[in-house]
């Protein structure tokens, strides 16, 4: 759910001052409400105002900047921590440090979009020339392939047509 900056404003000087914040919902919910309230509180005394307000786009950070904070990370400093002091979500963090461990500076590059698709071109193979008796033998196969299409369509419509004459000779049964 999104809160107004002022409602969040409103409730980080309440927690600042100790007054109770009212909240409705049970008691799992309100202590997951203060744990949004707390960060509020940070962002607030690092950001000032803006921390609290909804940005209309999201940052962009250059590797340099992403670098920074893995280095942190590196140095012992814990995701959680770090991606609360950047504030970035912890999940973008986790993601940086992996691409930087998996690929190095290049894994911190901005890569915006879904990759393309590298498309394959299939080669076209040839087709094996058929002897003389491969091809009577496959001309033979169509016309029994053909010849069984038009049994099962037969057989269909006459099972159709056996069924409609039981089902009209029940309700015939069943007038008298």
């Amino acid at each position: 759910m999104k809160y107004s900056w002022k409602f969040k404003l409103e409730c980080v000087s309440k927690y600042k001052n100790g007054e109770y914040i009212k909240f409705s919902g049970t008691q799992k919910q309100r202590q997951h409400f203060m744990i949004y309230v707390r960060e509020w509180a940070k962002a607030y005394e690092d950001l000032g105002i803006d921390g609290l307000r909804h940005s209309s786009t999201n940052k962009d950070w250059t590797p340099e900047q992403r670098f920074e904070l893995v280095a942190k990370v590196l140095a012992g400093n814990s995701i959680r921590t770090v991606s609360k002091n950047a504030h970035i979500s912890y999940g973008m963090l986790n993601q940086w440090v992996r691409r930087y461990n998996e690929k190095g500076m290049d894994g911190l590059q901005c890569k915006k979009g879904r990759p393309t698709k590298q498309i394959v071109m299939k080669k076209k193979t040839k087709k094996s020339k058929l002897s003389i008796s491969e091809q009577e033998e496959l001309k033979l196969l169509r016309e029994r392939n053909e010849y069984l299409e038009m049994e099962n369509e037969y057989l269909k419509k006459l099972d159709a047509l056996v069924s409609k004459r039981e089902a009209a000779e029940a309700r015939t049964k069943k007038q008298k």
